[in-house]
């Protein structure tokens, strides 16, 4: 990255794709099932974990808050993990669990990295990045923005990631719903684009006759074609939406002169790398980002 593009979309982007994998450990590490268990949730697959932790934030939030703000999972199987969530331990208690998951897998994944002077340095500019998120109409964004940050800097590095990813997602829903998209016409325009399978995206439990008639309404726009395939005009749209996600994700950067964001993207490389290589993260993203963790320069 040269120091001139370091704020346009392509930087928006890449460091995007870095910080989601530190914010993405406490919804996938074995610590994070061990913390989540010892609080009663089941843990035979991540979903109780991942709504507790995800929506601790917003208090003892109900599924219809929690479906708004989520967007992209079945109302159906946010009222099964939701409902029950706050009766298994209070928010206070997750949040607590939450911060201790993200710590004891960090120093797991990351061993001596979480004491270098190079991590303590990404923490910094991602702190300065995240304290810089503007949260008006970012509710889950503005909810992890007014925790307490941690100290150690491999904590604040997780915390700053947190706060940018539910930053960017905020604005990437506001860009679904600005180019008239649902939530399961967002999830099959988005496969249909090749971001993912749609097998792949059945863990948000939509039904097959929700997503038949998803893709109807999308064919009746023009989006898809009568196989379900995505026509120029459904490409035209989801490249738009990718684009308005990215604006609305820039302002945070702003904070960072291009010299420092650049220094952050190559700071990050390698506690990611570290990351990615225990293979505790899926394999293949139903994000459609195109993820790429080798360094390309």
């Amino acid at each position: 990255m040269t120091y001139s593009d370091a704020h346009g979309p392509g930087a928006v982007r890449q460091l995007w794709q870095l910080l989601e994998p530190v914010h993405a450990i406490v919804y996938f590490a074995p610590e994070a099932y061990e913390e989540a268990g010892a609080l009663g949730y089941a843990t035979d697959d991540r979903w109780p974990m991942y709504f507790a932790f995800r929506a601790a934030p917003l208090g003892p939030a109900a599924p219809e808050l929690v479906n708004a703000l989520f967007f992209s999972f079945s109302p159906r199987m946010v009222e099964r993990y939701v409902a029950q969530s706050w009766h298994t331990a209070p928010p206070a208690g997750v949040l607590a669990a939450r911060a201790v998951a993200a710590d004891r897998s960090l120093r797991a994944l990351l061993g001596e990295r979480t004491a270098s002077s190079d991590l303590a340095e990404a923490a910094v500019l991602a702190r300065r990045a995240a304290e810089a998120a503007p949260t008006a109409g970012r509710p889950l964004a503005a909810a992890n923005a007014a925790l307490p940050w941690p100290d150690a800097p491999h904590a604040v590095l997780w915390h700053a990631a947190t706060i940018l990813r539910e930053h960017r997602g905020d604005g990437h829903l506001a860009a679904l719903q600005a180019h008239h998209l649902d939530a399961v016409e967002s999830l099959v325009l988005h496969s249909a684009a090749g971001a993912a399978p749609a097998e792949w995206f059945e863990s948000r439990q939509w039904s097959a006759d929700e997503w038949s008639a998803a893709r109807d309404r999308l064919a009746a726009r023009n989006l898809l074609a009568a196989d379900g395939t995505v026509t120029d005009a459904g490409l035209v749209l989801r490249t738009a939406v990718e684009k308005l996600t990215d604006e609305l994700a820039s302002s945070p950067w702003s904070a960072l002169t291009p010299k420092e964001t650049a220094r952050l993207v190559e700071l990050l490389f390698p506690p990611v790398l570290d990351i990615v290589g225990a293979g505790i993260l899926p394999t293949r993203s139903t994000l459609g980002i195109g993820m790429k963790y080798d360094y390309e320069g």
